[in-house]
């Protein structure tokens, strides 16, 4: 009797569950098929090969895939190659309060490669993914100028608050914060542009918005005081990176795969204005599969006439904790991240610290989220070319979202005993 077992069935999507099956012939050869749909129902599948042992067991902890999707010993594997079926989707969770994001997963006896509904599987298991709590709140923020939702564990507080940035993507997006609001931070998910009566497109970072944002959230009676975290990505984490050096409300800083200097729109803040580094849109490149590659797109931060438009890390008043894909072809985040810290070391500063990822593309998101290396991208005529390969962008988000939870709980934790 053929028996696949996930624990938990029901888990946040931060969460590994444990895979197993049993009641197979002994050294029987099985297919794995993974099947998600999305909030649209646009479809993700993965398939791996196993061989069951003599015991006619498996075990996703234990035994390696010999082939699919991906080969070796990966518990999670079957989540994290998850690929669209419609070529160039990018997976992202809009309706992260009510519904879990569902994953079939189906056993054949043999290695099955045809298409997902030509044959009976022998068991079917059902995984539910959550990116929420059922006691966790959410509150939508319209306030001001401030755009956004605030997300907020139970109890009184106060709770260590984030604000979470996203990049050229837009409007608003809230997946993660809402996990992080389940690991204890009271989490504001900012729009800055394409978002309710925002602009549509972004031409300009006002950084008095994020310091309004700011703000907003530090009056919150459940948020800890004196400052606040800013976790971002992309464009968001050039803004992010900007908001450490020039607002005092800010106390610890994560940039994932982001810039040291501004690029492409100006940044004003009260009297200043800094202008963009010149960008080359004729050094893009198209790949083979017809992807646009923007790594060396921008101008470079060290060339004497691009200083006015460095930001000067050395005035942030707290740690910086940059995240970088080694395999990112989006932006050359390794070389920004460490001319930053060098930047900070030439002023006598070590409040700066780098993870770098072989093999981890721009995307970089919480843990098991499949690799996205390639999608349609806001403005561009072509997919943009994000970088990563499965099991190096695998191995990057889990390992970094357990350090950057310790990170904000170590500084934000700080931050709290200068009161």
């Amino acid at each position: 009797m053929f028996q696949l077992t996930v624990t938990p069935a029901s888990a946040l999507a931060d969460e590994p569950v444990h895979i197993q099956a049993t009641g197979l012939p002994p050294l029987q050869m099985v297919t794995l098929i993974a099947t998600m749909k999305d909030d649209k129902g646009n479809l993700y599948r993965s398939r791996a090969f196993y061989r069951a042992n003599e015991a006619g067991e498996l075990d996703l902890k234990r035994d390696p895939a010999v082939g699919g999707h991906y080969m070796g010993v990966h518990p999670m594997g079957l989540l994290w190659s998850l690929k669209p079926e419609r070529p160039f989707d990018r997976l992202i969770k809009r309706n992260v309060m009510n519904t879990p994001t569902w994953i079939t997963l189906d056993l054949y006896d043999s290695v099955y490669i045809h298409k997902v509904g030509e044959a009976q599987p022998k068991a079917s298991q059902v995984l539910q993914r959550w990116f929420s709590s059922p006691d966790l709140q959410r509150v939508p923020i319209r306030e001001g100028r401030v755009r956004g939702a605030l997300f907020l564990p139970p109890g009184e507080g106060p709770f260590p608050g984030l604000l979470d940035l996203f990049g050229g993507i837009g409007g608003l997006v809230e997946y993660r914060a809402s996990l992080l609001a389940v690991r204890g931070f009271a989490v504001l998910a900012l729009a800055y542009f394409a978002y309710d009566d925002l602009p549509k497109q972004l031409e300009e970072v006002d950084l008095e918005y994020f310091e309004e944002a700011a703000n907003l959230l530090l009056a919150h009676p459940k948020v800890q005081k004196p400052g606040i975290g800013v976790i971002s990505v992309s464009k968001g984490a050039e803004i992010g990176l900007a908001m450490a050096c020039y607002l005092k409300q800010v106390a610890a800083t994560v940039c994932i795969n982001g810039a040291n200097a501004i690029h492409e729109f100006p940044l004003r803040y009260r009297d200043l204005v800094i202008t963009p580094i010149p960008s080359f849109p004729e050094r893009m490149q198209v790949n083979a599969a017809g992807a646009v590659r923007i790594r060396h797109f921008k101008g470079d931060p060290r060339d004497e006439r691009n200083q006015h438009s460095v930001l000067p890390v050395e005035k942030a008043r707290g740690p910086i904790l940059f995240v970088v894909g080694e395999a990112d072809e989006c932006f050359n985040s390794k070389e920004y991240a460490e001319q930053a810290l060098d930047q900070l070391r030439r002023h006598g500063k070590s409040s700066g610290r780098m993870l770098s990822y072989p093999g981890a593309g721009h995307l970089i998101e919480p843990p098991y989220a499949p690799l996205c290396c390639v999608s349609w991208s806001r403005g561009l005529f072509l997919p943009m070319l994000w970088g990563g390969e499965p099991e190096g962008q695998a191995a990057a988000q889990e390992h970094s979202w357990q350090e950057i939870l310790k990170f904000f709980r170590q500084h934000l934790a700080l931050s709290r005993s200068t009161l």
